[in-house]
């Protein structure tokens, strides 16, 4: 089987986590082999680079420059050999939330974020590595803010005020507009079995599971 690269983006509080697992388990239940992985992350070295993006001060550029160089190691380290083996490899974030969260959120220069994907995202398989799709958790920034209220002691991206998340918002829905077709919203703000029945359907129209085996 060919591999299939799997996206999700989405603002903090979205839910991704629980619908990103199930959907493993129902890839599994296919015989397919899954490769779950995040960014950033996904490598020990990437790891490493996560918790001082997600800790440690630094301005834009810098914040930007950490976490494509850690995309770079998580492609040639876990991506491409998953999707080599033919794994549905699906990812809690990849290159959208660079444009979403540093792009719109931080002000950063969108030119330059696609300097660094066309230069980072370029592999012996592929010309530029982008996911087969992506499940964006479409969410209003107030719902996500009473969800993430005392969840647990939020980093330097949770912390950020509301209107860093709209700006965000609207980052994912400007990445969604140029790419529709690589895009599937979900309304992440329904019920967590509606939520649920969306994925599914997404999944069903394009072959990859039965519409079944992706309602909780």
């Amino acid at each position: 089987m060919n591999g299939l690269f799997i996206s999700f983006e989405g603002i903090d509080g979205a839910g991704k986590s629980t619908h990103i697992e199930h959907l493993a388990q129902a890839f599994r239940d296919q015989g397919r082999e899954v490769c779950l992985t995040r960014e950033p992350g996904g490598t020990p070295l990437a790891e490493q680079l996560r918790e001082l993006v997600l800790h440690s001060a630094m301005d834009a550029l810098t914040e930007a420059l950490l976490i494509f160089a850690g995309r770079r190691d998580h492609l040639l380290q876990v991506i491409e050999p998953a999707l080599a083996r033919g794994a549905v490899v699906l990812c809690d974030r990849f290159t959208d939330a660079s444009f979403a969260y540093q792009g719109a959120g931080r002000g950063f220069d969108l030119q330059l974020l696609g300097t660094l994907e066309s230069w980072v995202q370029r592999t012996e398989a592929a010309p530029l590595r982008q996911p087969d799709l992506t499940v964006w958790f479409d969410l209003p920034p107030t719902i996500a803010a009473a969800r993430l209220s005392g969840a647990r002691a939020p980093d330097r991206f949770e912390s950020q005020p509301e209107a860093f998340f709209s700006r965000v918002a609207g980052g994912y829905a400007a990445r969604a507009a140029a790419e529709p077709a690589r895009f599937a919203r979900i309304d992440a703000a329904a019920e967590r079995e509606a939520v649920a029945l969306q994925i599914a359907d997404v999944f069903a129209a394009r072959g990859w599971l039965p519409a079944e085996e992706g309602a909780a």
